[in-house]
């Protein structure tokens, strides 16, 4: 079930707009935690100042009671917001009531050295007490009293929300431009991923070669794996047009021959006649099997050449070298070849057991169908300035020097063609070699009659 696709920039935007709201949020409880403190202070100020005031105007009488005159200035310092009521009160020494609203609650325990701020209600509404405690001199002792100032809050309540809806504006502000922002810089930054779709869009299918269109850093690595993944297609692809040209073109002859040979037999006149007819067909059929299964090995290498590198084992070339020649015993014995295995030296290398095999067995196969009845053909394991080979030698009638670079070529054939075959064998194993970082070297027998195939191995194990 395919995926429903979402929007990059509806989700970068989403992502900015939530997080962004998350932060506005603890901020503007901040910003209103700040407001209401910054409005107390600047309203207890004022406080202070119109209790200190009051505080100036308190006498002591002749007959030693206290006398307040209440200064007009003391409570005009109060009035700058219409909407707050303001009241006071004035104690005598004891807690005895002077003047003012005598129901306004007192503040316990004021401090003679600087006023103390509460908070408090009285009337049913909230309200801001200060309080500060002073003497009164008689010139022979002092007179403790304290002078009790409030408000109500209305005015420093309307000021904190003015601050924390400024701040509010702003930050909502900030929010729709930041938006505005990231859309246009996102629609701006995915302009090249657009240019690469409608570059990729225009490519004719038969186009696989790599993407070389300018992306952003963040995309680079997806381009290079799209770029890697055509490159594995168009290997994958040109093996398939190889083996179907491949097969097509070889097996059209050995086809050809046998509708020939159905031919005949449906014309013969005599048993003899439809059974050498026959024969030839079913060699033929033979041949066609054969050159298709070595296709399909040449397929499967191409394969494996480009896909990912394969995991290696430690293959001991002894073990595997005797297991294949005892499998070719028996076909060497009805060739009349007198095949056999010669240790030079142990060596073992990484490689794939089963590819490894086909390599040998194909220069096994070799130098049975071309060395000739009677020839011998050995096999050798050894090793050479520290490199493991695997070595086919025969004393047959061998290849002409200037002849070996052909031979190794696709469907290309010794001289005379003495043996049927389709010319892959020597390509097998060239292209087996190179897998594992070797190469095929052909070079005349030891004994100066016939060929020796050697693949040296560059890279070996103990």
């Amino acid at each position: 079930m395919k995926q429903a696709a979402y929007s990059l920039r509806r989700r970068l935007l989403g992502w900015l707009l939530i997080s962004t709201a998350i932060i506005g949020c603890i901020a503007l409880a901040d910003t209103y935690r700040e407001a209401t403190n910054t409005a107390n202070i600047v309203s207890d100020r004022v406080l202070s100042g119109s209790a200190l005031a009051i505080a100036e105007r308190v006498v002591v009488s002749e007959d030693g009671s206290l006398e307040v005159d209440i200064p007009y200035v003391a409570l005009e310092m109060l009035t700058s917001a219409a909407q707050d009521r303001v009241f006071y009160r004035v104690d005598g020494p004891n807690g005895q009531f002077l003047t003012g609203y005598q129901n306004l609650p007192s503040v316990e325990k004021a401090r003679s050295d600087a006023p103390i701020f509460v908070d408090a209600e009285f009337r049913g509404e909230p309200i801001r007490v200060a309080a500060i405690e002073r003497f009164a001199s008689t010139g022979v002792n002092s007179v403790p009293f304290t002078v009790t100032v409030a408000e109500t809050t209305i005015a420093r309540s309307r000021l904190a929300q003015a601050i924390i809806l400024r701040s509010a504006l702003r930050l909502l502000f900030m929010i729709i431009g930041a938006a505005i922002i990231v859309w246009i810089a996102v629609t701006i930054s995915l302009r090249p991923l657009y240019r690469l779709s409608e570059a990729i869009d225009e490519r004719s299918p038969n186009d696989l070669h790599p993407i070389r269109q300018s992306v952003p850093v963040e995309v680079e690595n997806l381009v290079e794996t799209v770029n890697s993944f055509m490159v594995r297609l168009q290997s994958a692809l040109d093996a398939l047009r190889h083996f179907t040209g491949n097969a097509s073109h070889q097996l059209r002859t050995p086809l050809a021959i046998i509708r020939t040979q159905l031919a005949l037999s449906a014309r013969a006149s005599t048993l003899q006649e439809a059974q050498a007819a026959a024969h030839k067909g079913d060699a033929s059929v033979a041949h066609a099997e054969h050159i298709l299964a070595q296709l399909l090995r040449m397929a499967n290498i191409d394969a494996a050449g480009s896909g990912e590198k394969q995991s290696l084992v430690e293959v001991d070339l002894v073990s595997l070298a005797q297991s294949v020649t005892a499998d070719y015993v028996p076909i060497a014995a009805e060739a009349g070849i007198d095949l056999g295995f010669e240790l030079v030296e142990t060596a073992s290398i990484p490689a794939e057991p089963l590819l490894l095999g086909e390599l040998l067995g194909n220069l096994i196969s070799n130098a049975i169908a071309y060395a000739g009845r009677g020839a011998e053909v050995t096999v050798k394991v050894g090793k050479v300035n520290g490199m493991a080979f695997l070595e086919v030698e025969d004393n047959g009638p061998g290849i002409f020097a200037e002849k070996r670079d052909v031979v190794r070529q696709r469907f290309a054939r010794g001289d005379g063609n003495a043996a049927p075959g389709a010319g892959l064998g020597l390509s097998i194993v060239e292209e087996i070699a190179a897998l594992f970082n070797g190469r095929l070297l052909l070079q005349d027998a030891s004994s100066g009659r016939g060929l020796k195939a050697t693949v040296q191995f560059s890279r070996n194990g103990a």
